[in-house]
C-alpha cells in the first residue's frame, strides 16, 4: 500500500500540470482573465507552462519557475519558487511578479495569489485542444498573438502530417505505461496505464494507434500482469521517466515486461521504452510524443518522404 501510495505521487509530480485521476485538477479554463499587455515579471508554475513561455519568446520575462521546470536548460538559472502542489509564497513575493501563470490543479494555490493582489492566469493542460488553446491565451494575454498562432500552425501541420500517414492503416491496440513500481527489476507492480481520459490516449490516436485500454473513465488506472494478459495490447510503451528510483538500464526495463510473456506486444517485439522528458510534460513538444510514437507504431512507412528540404 506504500509503495502504491507513493508511485501515485511520483505519477501526480511528473505529471504535473497534466492530466491527473479524473475529477482532482478539473476546474474552468481560465479563473481569470488578466488585462492583455507586455509583463515584464512572469511566474511559472508547472513545467509546460514554464515550456509555452520560453516557446513564446517569452523566456526574458520568465523570472520565477518551479523546481521541475528544467527545459529549456535557460529555465533552470531562474530563481525557484517550490513545487507544483507546494509553492513558496515568500519567494514568488520576492520576485515582485506582475503575471503568475497557474494550472486549473492550483486551485489550492490560487486564494492566496489573490489575497496578496498578484495577478493570475489560470490555464488547463488536461487535453491536447486544453494545450493548444493555452498557447494562444498565453500568447494573447502577453501580446505574443503572432507567435502563438505560428506556433499552433505548425503543431496541428505536423499532427495532420502524422494523421495522413496513418489514416488507411491498421491501428494497432497501444498501451502505455506512465508509472510503474520495481522498475528493473525483472517484474511488474502497480503498473498505472493512460485511461480513455487524457492527452496520453488523444496521443495514441493522432499517432496512428488506439488506446488498448477501452474501459472506465479513471485516468490512470492501475493494473496487474493479469490484467495486462487481458488487455493483450499489440504495443507497449514504457514512460519510465514516470517511475520512481534512479534512471534504470532500458533493456533491464524492458525485461520487465517478460513477465507477461503471452502479450501481443511481447511476443512479438514490440515494447518501447521511451525516457524523453517531453513524453510526461503537456507542453508544446507533446507533438514530439506524437511522431516518436507514430514512428514506432507504424514502422512500415516512409516518415522521411514528404519531409521540407
Amino acid at each position: 500500500m506504500r509503495n502504491r501510495l507513493l508511485l501515485a505521487v511520483a505519477i501526480v509530480l511528473l505529471f504535473a500540470g497534466s492530466h491527473l485521476a479524473k475529477g482532482l485538477l478539473d476546474g474552468p479554463r481560465q479563473v481569470e482573465t488578466p488585462e492583455v499587455r507586455p509583463y515584464e515579471r512572469i511566474v511559472s508554475m508547472a513545467p509546460s507552462i514554464t515550456e509555452t513561455l520560453f516557446a513564446l519568446g517569452l523566456g526574458d520575462r520568465v523570472v520565477g519557475v518551479t523546481r521541475y521546470c528544467t527545459y529549456p536548460a535557460e529555465a533552470q538559472d531562474k530563481a525557484i519558487v517550490g513545487g507544483y502542489h507546494n509553492p513558496n509564497l515568500e519567494a514568488v513575493v520576492a520576485l515582485q511578479p506582475d503575471l503568475v501563470v497557474l494550472l486549473s490543479g492550483h486551485e489550492h494555490s490560487q486564494p492566496a495569489f489573490r489575497k496578496l493582489g498578484l495577478p493570475t492566469l489560470t490555464l488547463r493542460h488536461t487535453s491536447l485542444e486544453g494545450i493548444l488553446d493555452s498557447i494562444l491565451i498565453v500568447g494573447r494575454t502577453c501580446d505574443r498573438e503572432d507567435q502563438a498562432r505560428q506556433l499552433v500552425a505548425d503543431i496541428e501541420s505536423r499532427m495532420d502530417r502524422v494523421r495522413a500517414k496513418t489514416a488507411d492503416l491498421v491501428h494497432p491496440r497501444v498501451m502505455v505505461a506512465v508509472g510503474r513500481a520495481g522498475v528493473g527489476t525483472g517484474r511488474l507492480e502497480d503498473v498505472y496505464i493512460a485511461g480513455r481520459d487524457g492527452h496520453l490516449d488523444r496521443i495514441v490516436a493522432a499517432a496512428g494507434g488506439q488506446n488498448a485500454c477501452t474501459s472506465g473513465t479513471v485516468r490512470f488506472p492501475v493494473v496487474s500482469s493479469e490484467g495486462i494478459l487481458k488487455i493483450n495490447p499489440e504495443v507497449i510503451v514504457d514512460l519510465v521517466r514516470v517511475s520512481i528510483g534512479p534512471p534504470q538500464d532500458t533493456e533491464a526495463v524492458r525485461a520487465d515486461w517478460q513477465q507477461v510473456a503471452q502479450v501481443d506486444a511481447v511476443k512479438n517485439d514490440r515494447v518501447f521504452v521511451i525516457d524523453d522528458d517531453f513524453a510526461t510534460i503537456p507542453g508544446p513538444r507533446f507533438v514530439l510524443l506524437v511522431e516518436k510514437l507514430a514512428r514506432l507504431i507504424h514502422p512500415e512507412v516512409d516518415w522521411e518522404e514528404g519531409m521540407p528540404k
